[in-house]
């Protein structure tokens, strides 16, 4: 894996609120293997060359140390809104877990996205993260379907691994949820598929289903989705072309979608707004914590 030079790691986020209660962003990996047909991050607009390749960052955990050391002001660091931290690299260099030890032990909270059962691994940092900070835990599960998803998520376990594995997240008193994101047109857009993801998100003991409703296309990445549904779905490219044009977010055409999403995870007693999954997973530290340090 190549390493690449970086003055700093972690970011002000600018609309935190917006997303999961952020206060920082953190992106450790340069670059993701996954090949998602969908992935945003592809696009021009994030300067990502070769997007396919893996780079870390050299003295990262280093710069980390620093960073974190200087932060006056605790908070939520976001994790692995460009690419998935949990890489297959990640088995062998540790970059991830070595820096949820540093987060863990300066006090800050975490807020981690990912397709991949690799995160298991920390189960120990989570929940020492979690006695003392906030913690949320993302799965993306775009469809219930392993099928679908080997093909719209090749490089990658299958939605059902990911399920086992925000079971055993869940299990051990951590705040997991799924990001039903993005909902696809004509391929996971299906009132079936968004019923699965939704009950088996709760049977595997998720706290929410997040959704932004369709996916975005753009520059580049337009260019790639529409290579990849030639290669799995033929004839489809036509149709967002006839149906989409140029228009950079794509919605799902069936408009039953928003509501079945609603009644489904109200019935579940899933958070599916984010001001009411950020409230409910954020807490105040604990009175007696609060005596002790006085």
């Amino acid at each position: 894996m190549e390493f690449i030079e970086a003055k700093t790691i972690l970011q002000k986020a600018t609309h935190g609120e917006e997303w999961f209660g952020i206060d920082y962003n953190m992106n450790l990996y340069k670059g993701c293997p996954h090949k998602c047909i969908y992935c945003d991050s592809r696009s021009n607009c994030y300067q990502v060359e070769d997007f396919d390749r893996v780079r870390a960052k050299k003295d990262e955990i280093e710069i980390l140390n620093q960073e974190l050391k200087s932060k006056r002001k605790k908070g939520v660091i976001g994790i692995g809104s460009m690419s998935d931290t949990y890489n297959h690299f990640e088995k062998e260099y540790k970059i991830t877990r070595k820096a949820l030890e540093l987060i863990s032990y300066y006090n800050f909270g975490v807020s981690i996205e990912t397709k991949s059962n690799l995160i298991i691994r920390d189960i120990d940092i989570f929940k020492e993260i979690n006695k003392k900070a906030n913690l949320i835990l993302k799965f993306t599960i775009t469809s219930a379907d392993d099928t679908l998803s080997r093909k719209i998520e090749p490089n990658v376990c299958v939605a059902s691994e990911r399920f086992k594995a925000m079971k055993q997240l869940s299990n051990h008193g951590l705040f997991v949820g799924t990001l039903l994101t993005p909902i696809i047109p004509f391929i996971t857009d299906s009132e079936e598929n968004i019923r699965n993801v939704i009950k088996l998100s709760y049977e595997s003991g998720a706290k929410f289903v997040f959704s932004m409703g369709g996916v975005t296309l753009r520059e580049n990445q337009r260019d790639y989705f529409f290579k990849q549904l030639d290669k799995n779905f033929p004839k489809l490219k036509q149709m967002y072309i006839k149906t989409y044009g140029n228009n950079f977010f794509c919605y799902p055409l069936n408009k039953n979608l928003a509501k079945i999403f609603k009644e489904e995870c109200e019935k579940y007693g899933l958070f599916y707004k984010m001001s009411d999954i950020v409230k409910a997973y954020k807490k105040e530290i604990k009175q007696e914590e609060q005596l002790s340090f006085l």
